[in-house]
């Protein structure tokens, strides 16, 4: 639980502040708690901060170093506090404090207690966007003829939707209870009834959550002069919760930024399909029908906003195009704090086996310095790791898809990645 080599005896000089924009204004030496994670958690954590401190060194010479501080949640919390502590308050203090985290894959404990620990963790820090980069590493075994074409930013809600956890089971007291009364409402209306022996959930979605997902989507597609943003919905049959999603998220940019965006309708109305320069198309699409466009039309795609489930398979499915989750990062982030992660399971039966491709958890400690603005350090490891892939230097779970290659530990894909980094 302590810091490493910290050069400063004062805490205060190595936390990372915060602008009146909410973004992060980061000392040379800031903290960054890192959660270990569960299964496979402590073999692609050690060679992910392998990969990450060389980077900083070789990139700022030493005068930048992340100042890593152990925080504990699943098995290790358990251990440490107990069977019904797997996410201690102390973990969440830390990350709210020092504002930057990264962390493994959590196992949530069979039984009572949290539903899900990562469900958990975004909720009570209230990170309201999953922001899932997918984009294709040269090299990497996919399943799609083109994945190259595939170059997009996922924004999903990660607050509300179905994952706000409110529901019933089947056959319950308070099921039929609220069923009565919906059928009563539904029966006054001229509406279809629902048998009492349904299971029952609650699908809670709000203008202020969608305005903040829609507004940070659309400000980091200007950052990043992307082109558009696309609402993905399905409101063609949901109209009052996500049909809404997809009305407020046209309000939001019209209000909040009607000087730089633009509708698809407007593009070719007004400008003959020609972007003008520095506007951001803002355009919608059917849930189901953006599965088979990811597919076939993929460059017509750049920033992604959706709601919660949506964005759950989608994100998902996208990073399958590219080569899987192995190689696909994640952040969830919120004002003034941002957690980075593995976005697979822990994989149990790999556990402790020195196995597993840590590109996951790399890739978002990549994520993670791109948000404190260490983009040479950032773009060092992509490069490295780009190089690895080259020479045929992978994990299992790519060399059983590759011919001619040399399979390799977790532990030696990470040092593999570091030597390329010193011939850079």
């Amino acid at each position: 639980m302590k810091n490493e080599n910290n050069p400063n005896s004062d805490e205060s000089s190595n936390l990372i502040r915060w602008d009146d924009r909410k973004r992060p204004l980061v000392p040379d030496f800031p903290i960054i708690p890192f959660i270990e994670g569960d299964g496979i958690g402590p073999d692609i954590w050690a060679a992910c901060k392998s990969v990450l401190d060389r980077a900083v060194e070789k990139a700022y010479k030493g005068n930048r170093r992340l100042l890593w501080k152990e925080i504990l949640a699943g098995e290790k919390a358990i251990a440490s506090f107990g069977a019904e502590n797997p996410l201690p308050k102390e973990t969440l203090s830390a990350i709210i404090r020092y504002g930057v985290a990264l962390k493994g894959p959590l196992t949530t404990p069979v039984g009572g207690g949290f539903r899900s620990l990562n469900v958990a963790l975004r909720q009570v820090l209230d990170l309201y966007a999953c922001v899932r980069p997918v984009h294709y590493l040269e090299g990497v075994p996919a399943p799609v003829t083109h994945p190259e074409r595939l170059n997009v930013v996922i924004f999903r809600e990660n607050t509300e939707d179905v994952y706000a956890g409110v529901e019933w089971p089947a056959g319950s007291l308070e099921a039929r209870e609220l069923l009565i009364a919906i059928n009563a409402k539904s029966k006054a209306a001229g509406g279809t009834l629902i048998s009492l022996e349904s299971a029952l959930g609650i699908k809670p979605m709000s203008k202020a959550n969608t305005d903040r997902l829609v507004s940070m989507a659309i400000q980091y597609s200007l950052e990043h002069h992307r082109k558009s943003v696309t609402l993905v919905h399905k409101g063609n049959i949901m109209k009052h919760t996500e049909g809404a999603f997809r009305d407020w998220g046209y309000a939001v940019a019209q209000e909040k930024f009607g000087d730089v965006t633009l509708t698809e309708g407007d593009l070719h109305e007004k400008f003959q399909g020609r972007q003008p320069e520095g506007k951001v198309v803002i355009k919608d699409r059917i849930a189901d029908a953006m599965f088979q466009q990811l597919l076939l039309r993929p460059e017509e795609y750049d920033v992604i906003a959706t709601p919660n489930l949506n964005g759950d398979y989608l994100s998902d499915a996208a990073a399958a195009q590219v080569g899987g989750l192995g190689m696909a990062p994640g952040a969830n982030i919120g004002d003034c704090r941002a957690l980075f992660e593995a976005t697979h399971g822990t994989a149990p039966k790999y556990a402790g086996q020195d196995k597993v491709n840590p590109g996951s958890l790399i890739l978002s400690g990549v994520e993670m310095l791109r948000f404190i603005h260490w983009e040479e350090a950032a773009e060092m490891v992509v490069s490295a790791l780009k190089k690895t892939i080259s020479q045929g230097i992978v994990t299992y779970d790519l060399a059983r898809q590759m011919k001619g290659v040399r399979e390799v530990r977790c532990s030696e894909f990470g040092a593999a990645i570091i030597a390329n980094m010193i011939r850079l």
